[in-house]
């Protein structure tokens, strides 16, 4: 495999750099179902998964991050106040892992085996 300076490599194909910069001209690869398919060749399993509230709230580092999270959940309109009042309450009474163990940087990415 031969190194490239991204400076030198941008400065002779000005181009390519940035189509490759932007994600223009990428695609995704799909099977005859049209589910995508990664990289490994197997099925993404979060293509089309929209996260939820506990999926935000197990990055939270804190019980305030968790707190701000939840408001700004239910001023938008994405949970209800109801289910906004037990997660409040669920985080008072067993704390922030309450909803589960942390979920690092790149979860989603080593779950779907790309990394």
């Amino acid at each position: 495999m031969v190194e490239v300076d991204k400076r030198d490599f941008r400065r002779r194909f000005p181009n390519l750099a940035e189509e490759l910069e932007s994600g223009k001209g990428t695609y995704e690869v799909t099977n005859v179902n049209g589910e995508i398919v990664t990289e490994k060749g197997g099925r993404d399993p979060f293509s089309g998964y929209t996260p939820t509230a506990i999926d935000y709230l197990r990055r939270c580092d804190n019980e305030s991050q968790a707190e701000e999270t939840i408001n700004y959940l239910a001023k938008k309109g994405e949970i209800s106040k109801e289910y906004a009042d037990q997660l409040r309450k669920v985080l008072k009474d067993h704390g922030l892992r309450g909803f589960g163990p942390k979920r690092e940087d790149d979860y989603y990415l080593r779950k779907a085996g790309y990394s």
